[in-house]
């Protein structure tokens, strides 16, 4: 079986490929290839992904290339993990916003759009060529943010090979099983709600339902990313909430606490990843992987202490180092191989995915994308039934799919008057007139990327 990642770049890699090659000869995976139009990127973060194979793995074949035929050619499964103009256009995106005072977060914010704008054209390159020179029954999985629009809309281009990953919901719970001192692998969760936007209407754990108790427990808001709310708004919402939504129920808050903030998320990333990168660039990754792993940990290590600090004004306190041997706690690339792993198995697995709504959540839509628990078999992937949900939930979820769904249709047929429809009815813009500035200013951000637009 081969595996191939598009954006193999990344400085993320050695987690993927930590990832991969922890599982590769149990899932029968015995290539693995990274690619990445950067070559710089790919010889530096994909050079240590690769010592990172070799060392847990030595009889997987892994090679590192800027040829996407090459790369896709014969693949089973394709991991998509691009940043189409890198962290500089990141950084603009939710600067164009927030300069409005409007939330410029990459995903949920304003910003989400103008990177959509920028990573939609360039995935259905890649898809194209997927369809030309994979396998037949190829498996895209998409982590490409933001993984809302961007799943809808090359789900609605037809790319029904495609299926959106996030670890954020798998993250949680592995994180409440080890709050309660059990394993991850004893944890189930029921999602509903939209990539960033999901609500857990259950949490089991051994079996037992924990939510209510969860809700109260006031260790979960200290060790959890629970940390975000206040109990009383999952009192109110009888949910627990995605880490994102702190943004929707906390709008205000957070656009004060990025303005106020020396930098924001996106001009952090930027300067942590530049300074590392040009650190590491001097280095022999090759033959001095060790030095090269003690700059990375220093790193990488500010970006996750940093995580939502400046938006939430919390910071997270545990010490942060990356662990070549220690048992993986799975990330996105766990939820692609937890889906590979069920697909071969031969038995019906349940886990957290981006997929077409089939009506398991009343007041959307069949071909709506949506963040649910599925059941993932030889056959394919097939959401729990939700049914009615809570009111005010499907309101906001229902809000933001509209955006989401005006957001394909303006991507795809590069519709200026689609644009400010989505980003109008978006409930962080939620205004006409900014929507037309913010509108014409993406388009122009974005004219070296997706020109054309009327």
């Amino acid at each position: 079986m081969k595996i191939t990642v598009i954006g193999g770049g990344g400085v993320r890699s050695m987690f993927l490929a930590k990832s991969i090659a922890q599982k590769a000869q149990r899932l029968h995976i015995d290539e693995l290839c990274f690619m990445d139009n950067n070559e710089q990127k790919l010889r530096i973060y994909g050079g240590m992904a690769a010592h990172v194979a070799k060392l847990l793995c030595p009889e997987m074949k892994f090679s590192l290339t800027s040829d996407a035929v090459e790369a896709v050619k014969d693949a089973d499964y394709v991991i998509t993990t691009i940043r189409v103009g890198e962290d500089d256009m990141r950084a603009k995106d939710e600067r164009i916003a927030l300069n409005k005072g409007v939330l410029g977060q990459e995903t949920t914010g304003a910003a989400g759009f103008s990177f959509a704008m920028r990573s939609v054209p360039a995935l259905a390159e890649y898809c194209e060529l997927i369809k030309k020179y994979s396998k037949k029954d190829v498996k895209v999985f998409n982590f490409t943010n933001p993984a809302g629009v961007v799943s809808q809309t090359l789900r609605d281009m037809g790319y029904d090979f495609t299926y959106g990953i996030c670890d954020a919901p798998s993250g949680m719970l592995r994180s409440f099983a080890l709050l309660y001192g059990e394993s991850p692998d004893d944890i189930v969760g029921e999602v509903y709600g939209l990539n960033h936007l999901s609500y857990f209407k259950s949490i089991k754990l051994c079996g037992k339902e924990i939510m209510p108790e969860l809700i109260e427990n006031d260790d979960a808001y200290k060790n959890s990313d629970m940390r975000y709310f206040s109990k009383a708004l999952l009192r109110d919402r009888k949910a627990v909430l995605n880490e994102y939504l702190y943004y929707f129920y906390y709008r205000e808050q957070a656009v004060e606490n990025i303005l106020n903030a020396d930098k924001t998320r996106g001009e952090q990333i930027r300067d942590i990843n530049k300074n590392m990168t040009a650190e590491l660039s001097k280095m022999d990754v090759e033959n001095d992987f060790e030095g090269c792993l003690e700059v990375f940990n220093k790193w990488y290590g500010m970006r996750e202490g940093s995580y939502m600090a400046s938006e939430t004004g919390v910071k997270r306190t545990a010490p942060w180092k990356f662990n070549i041997y220690e048992e993986d706690d799975g990330g996105y690339a766990g939820v692609a191989l937890k889906f590979i792993e069920n697909a071969q198995s031969g038995t019906t697995g349940t886990m957290i995915m981006c997929i077409p709504n089939e009506n398991s959540i009343d007041g959307l839509r069949a071909d709506d994308v949506v963040e649910i628990t599925c059941d993932v078999n030889s056959n394919g992937c097939t959401p729990h039934h939700i049914g009615e949900v809570d009111e005010q939930n499907l309101e906001l979820i229902r809000r933001v799919k509209i955006y989401e769904r005006l957001s394909s249709k303006a991507i795809r047929n590069k519709d200026k008057s689609a644009a400010i429809q989505a980003l109008t009815l978006h409930p962080l813009v939620n205004s006409y007139s900014l929507a037309c500035e913010l509108a014409e200013e993406y388009i122009e951000h974005n004219k070296e990327y997706s020109n054309g637009w009327k």
